[in-house]
């Protein structure tokens, strides 16, 4: 680690982000998190090494910097829930019928963000915004039954956070990454004209909600299951998710297949509740191979 600099950006993809965070951590450097497999990997670890190193996460994810944003100068005790919004990925208006015959090209085809290919798959899958909700609950320290998502097919509010009081506050925004990593690396001050595109609500004039079906996208489902069962189970979610999609990128298997390989592999864990460095990543290989053998 640059012994001159003060922040680690981790932008990897996957759970190699996880090592070379808790490295930083460990020499002092603040963390502007965009790789999310991190928290979900190891969120007790990381968060527990922050505090006691402490060291700053900033958030990346639009999303994570949209609630972090909205925190400022508010007390997380007045907290009633976090709302994370989702554009609903490339297929959101598809049937599950409809789902059985999508391609990787058709897949790969957002409509709203310019992101890597494993990111658009887990946003057309929805295991992003699953991703995500684990992330959040580490970052903000709030129980997975206090955060909701809500799809939202502009991308133009990027989460909210409703208080005790009934207060709603959110951040609004055009789809610009630029925003959110900039934030996170001038913090606590703003970079002028980090985005080039200004919002125009009177163009936009109308924004469109609706709520998350956990049958239609099963994969946040099996993310809210793996955040509250804890322990090792949200890495074998993640470690299958990341395998699937690379075999899916590969067109060995069909999307649907996807989410139930990955629900195949938390039904055969074992839980370890409190589990060290070392019992993630024998976690982790463990569940990497076991997709192999299965598709194989």
């Amino acid at each position: 680690v640059y012994p001159e600099s003060n922040i680690l950006v981790n932008a990897v993809i996957g759970s190699v982000g996880l090592y070379p965070t808790l490295k930083a951590i460990e020499a002092k450097k603040d963390i502007a998190l965009a790789n999310k497999e991190t928290l979900v990997t190891a969120g007790h670890l990381v968060m527990q090494a922050a505090n006691e190193h402490g060291v700053k996460m900033l958030p990346v994810d639009s999303e994570h910097s949209a609630i972090f944003q909205a925190l400022q100068g508010e007390d997380k005790k007045n907290i009633e829930r976090l709302i994370i919004t989702a554009s609903g990925g490339s297929f959101r208006d598809y049937t599950r019928e409809q789902l059985k015959e999508v391609t990787v090209a058709q897949a790969l085809n957002h409509p709203n963000w310019s992101m890597g290919a494993k990111i658009t798959i887990d946003s057309a899958s929805m295991m992003n915004k699953g991703l995500e909700v684990i992330e959040a609950h580490w970052l903000f320290n709030i129980p997975y039954e206090q955060i909701s998502v809500l799809m939202h097919k502009e991308s133009i509010i990027h989460s909210m956070i409703e208080f005790h009081d009934g207060s709603v506050m959110a951040q609004l925004g055009t789809p610009d990454m630029r925003v959110p990593i900039s934030y996170a690396l001038e913090y606590p001050n703003r970079l002028k004209n980090a985005s080039k595109e200004r919002l125009d609500l009177a163009k936009i004039a109308t924004l469109h909600f609706q709520e998350m079906s956990f049958e239609r996208f099963p994969c946040l489902k099996y993310a809210y299951d793996a955040g509250k069962a804890g322990g090792t189970m949200p890495t074998v979610l993640n470690a299958a998710n990341e395998v699937a999609v690379d075999y899916f990128l590969k067109e060995k298997i069909t999307f649907l297949e996807i989410e139930s390989l990955i629900y195949a592999a938390m039904e055969q864990h074992n839980i370890i509740k409190h589990p060290n460095l070392d019992e993630i990543q024998q976690t982790d290989f463990e569940t990497r191979s076991l997709i192999h053998s299965f598709v194989k």
